[in-house]
């Protein structure tokens, strides 16, 4: 996968600026509550703890962002601007580069794949911070799917329009239950939550995103294949 030019990213919280000064009080305030939520989810959090972490007044977080929800929300919208922005930008220009009849999923995948986990490899403790955010987004019965479907919807319709004319014959239904089970493992992986390396005693590591990476394009294929191919309707 193509790499950003910076040194990996690790966990933990963004540097603080010295002064409230020195840098934007509303991205403080946002780098504040995302480290927050990624760790405590939603309803682990007030905006006391966001205030205090970002080192303002409470009563600047409701000036900026009013309730939690609209905290959590501006979060959640500030890098999924860029992630979506990044896959359809990267899945269009595959596509305009490509022969249609030479347009394959693994090279799909590969593109669309790409921001999320190069940003979170080499974007700083933030990006970090936000696929933990994600993960647990993705996972939340109570509003999660309104919440994944208003920012991320666009951008996997696209990714179906073009899966489409490599599988021109999959089924709707086909295509999207394949696609839930990708969104699934996508999630999980950014997550890195240490699973992988427990079940595997070591042998995987699950910060290793790179490695991620270039399975999931592979797995994603393989199964997009096996799920909408004409084998799957032959069976």
């Amino acid at each position: 996968m193509t790499k950003l030019n910076a040194p990996p990213a690790r966990r933990g919280r963004p540097t603080k600026a010295k002064t409230a000064g020195s840098a934007d009080t509303r991205d403080l305030i946002l780098d504040a509550a995302e480290d927050l939520f990624s760790k405590h989810g939603f309803y682990g959090v007030t905006i006391r703890e966001v205030a205090r972490e970002a080192g303002v007044d409470t009563a600047l977080v409701h000036y900026y962002f009013g309730a939690k929800r609209g905290l959590f929300d501006a979060v959640f919208l500030r890098r999924a601007e860029v992630w979506n922005n990044e896959r359809v930008d990267a899945i269009n220009r595959y596509a305009r580069e490509t022969d249609p009849g030479g347009m394959t999923l693994e090279g799909l995948f590969e593109a669309f794949l790409r921001p999320p986990f190069q940003w979170s490899l080499k974007g700083g403790p933030g990006w970090k911070h936000y696929s933990a955010l994600v993960a647990q987004t993705n996972a939340n019965p109570t509003f999660g799917g309104e919440t994944m479907a208003r920012y991320f919807d666009p951008a996997i319709r696209r990714l179906i329009e073009l899966i489409k004319v490599i599988l021109p014959d999959a089924a709707e239904v086909d295509l999207y239950w394949a696609y839930h089970n990708l969104s699934g493992a996508l999630t999980l992986t950014l997550g890195e939550t240490g699973r992988l390396d427990r079940l595997s005693g070591g042998l995987c590591r699950s910060g290793d995103l790179e490695t991620a990476g270039d399975y999931m394009v592979r797995y994603a294929a393989a199964g997009f294949r096996a799920v909408c191919g004409p084998e799957a309707r032959s069976g």
